[in-house]
């Protein structure tokens, strides 16, 4: 489950600054009015995030009270949920438990890990307003499994409910392997071979045709609504990830939201990476991460 870092500024061709939204296809500054306005419109708006970031998840919050002021009839879809848990996100939603016996029914300590007050005023919105939450992901088996052996491996009744993902692009092998480098990987000597390995594609894209499926199933079910998806922005940069598996799944109407910290872009870098970037206030250091509890 890889997460973008923010792109580096290579120069100071687009200026930033803070409370504003950029238009990385203009490199102009758009008002906010302007912004969520066009993203309002659409069927679905993907807001990209890092997971341990609070500040990351403060703007989410604020941008979908901004969206359902516009669009009341939506759904708020997490990737943090893997869809067995969809049931008690009914329940919560509907008010039929408080927020610790939410956190211990929800599994939150064995699927995610990060800190739960990191996402819990999202999660009182949705109950507050009763905003349909969706759980978007898959058992974390099955991506290990497919990035293993292939979808065709995988018997149809074990894969979650989810359809093979579109095979994968050269851009998207190419972003993630820069995405690894960010993280500290070596330069990649001409000719090697990428270390994007076809076992670690299919895994990624296990998780970004998961996400891709479960918006897909919610508009079919109630195709008015607005869905947005709460998803780590390595699954949504540059189109690639899971816009990309919507637009296999025959929706192409969708807005990708993502936060920013950096003070200047350079312009190529940024050139497709979303339809708007928000510069945050200056983040917060990152939450750490808990231990997932061994299996007894």
């Amino acid at each position: 489950m890889l997460v973008a870092a923010e792109p580096s500024p290579a120069g100071e061709g687009l200026a930033h600054p803070r409370a504003r939204w950029l238009c990385p296809g203009t490199g102009r500054l758009q008002p906010q009015g302007e912004v969520i306005g066009e993203a309002a419109k659409k069927r679905v708006v993907l807001l990209g995030e890092s997971h341990d970031i609070a500040e990351i998840h403060r703007w989410q919050l604020h941008v979908t009270a901004f969206l359902h002021m516009l669009r009341p009839q939506m759904a708020v879809g997490f990737e943090m949920f893997p869809r067995r848990i969809q049931p008690v996100l009914d329940a919560w939603v509907d008010g039929a438990m408080d927020t610790a016996t939410f956190i211990e029914r929800s599994e939150w300590a064995q699927v995610w890990g990060f800190d739960p007050e990191l996402y819990l005023p999202l999660f009182h919105f949705c109950r507050q307003q009763r905003v349909k939450m969706l759980a978007l992901n898959c058992y974390r088996e099955l991506v290990t499994r497919v990035g293993q052996a292939g979808w065709d491996a995988i018997p149809v009744e074990e894969r979650d409910g989810l359809t093979p993902s579109a095979p994968a692009t050269d851009a998207y092998r190419a972003y993630l392997e820069r995405l690894m480098k960010s993280f500290g990987g070596a330069e990649r000597p001409a000719g090697a071979a990428s270390p994007v390995s076809d076992r670690f594609l299919r895994a990624q894209q296990t998780w970004d045709r998961a996400f891709a499926c479960g918006i897909a199933d919610h508009l079919a079910a109630v195709p008015d609504d607005l869905v947005i998806g709460i998803i780590g922005r390595g699954h949504l940069e540059y189109g690639h990830g899971t816009p990309y598996q919507l637009r296999d799944l025959g929706i192409e109407d969708v807005a990708v939201l993502l936060p920013g910290t950096a003070e200047a872009y350079d312009a190529a870098a940024l050139t497709g990476i979303a339809d708007a970037v928000f510069r945050l206030d200056t983040p917060e250091p990152p939450a750490p991460r808990r231990e997932r509890p061994k299996p007894a």
